[in-house]
């Protein structure tokens, strides 16, 4: 039985260790199937697809005995990620992969493992906790803290960029990045001036 319908945001582990966010739900052009567009929160940030019905199925035992997870992925809290725990939300140990598509428009501050490799490069943890505290939180004036902090400790890659406009539905235009990170900054600054206005009115 499905554990979860998976949705736009949501961080799953993949029963071999490694963290996915969904990205996308899509639908087949052809075929009419509807797909699971999930990224990799580790080296170049991937970005795959897999059929739905295969995303929240469960392991197939007879090819992966050794396996305990009842899913192929398992949904997270970001809340233990923040905390350095990277317990799933129900099943404690982690799921198969899928076939990579073409590498997608979001991406890549380092080499990257492939999905079936179990742990995050230690290189990355920094910029990777930044990102899910960045993604969990509400408050405009906390991610405009955290996106201060990863530019003065030089995290805020391309990719990087990409990915952090992307959750707040912006687009940084290409160019210079030390200009697409001030672009960026400026945005989450100006939302932290909006929402503080709207509060008080």
């Amino acid at each position: 039985m499905p554990q979860h319908d998976p949705r736009i945001g949501e961080i799953y582990r993949h029963f071999k260790g490694n963290l996915y966010q969904i990205t996308g739900i899509a639908t087949h052009s052809e075929t009419r199937e509807k797909m699971v567009v999930y990224q990799a929160l580790y080296g170049d940030f991937g970005t795959y697809v897999r059929p739905y019905d295969m995303f929240i199925s469960e392991v197939d035992y007879e090819k992966y005995p050794e396996v305990t997870a009842q899913y192929r992925f398992t949904l997270v809290n970001p809340a233990t990620l923040r905390q350095g725990s990277t317990r799933p939300v129900a099943n404690p140990t982690p799921q198969p992969v899928s076939t990579p598509v073409a590498p997608s428009v979001t991406a890549a501050p380092k080499a990257a493992p492939t999905e079936e490799t179990t742990a995050t490069p230690s290189g990355e943890e920094g910029v990777y906790q930044h990102m899910i505290a960045f993604l969990d939180t509400d408050d405009f004036d906390k991610k405009y803290e955290l996106l201060t902090e990863m530019d003065m400790m030089g995290e805020l890659s391309n990719h990087v960029i990409d990915n952090l406009a992307a959750a707040l539905d912006v687009v940084i235009p290409d160019g210079d990045l030390d200009s697409r990170a001030d672009q960026l900054k400026v945005c989450v600054r100006t939302r932290a001036r909006y929402e503080s206005t709207r509060l008080r009115g």
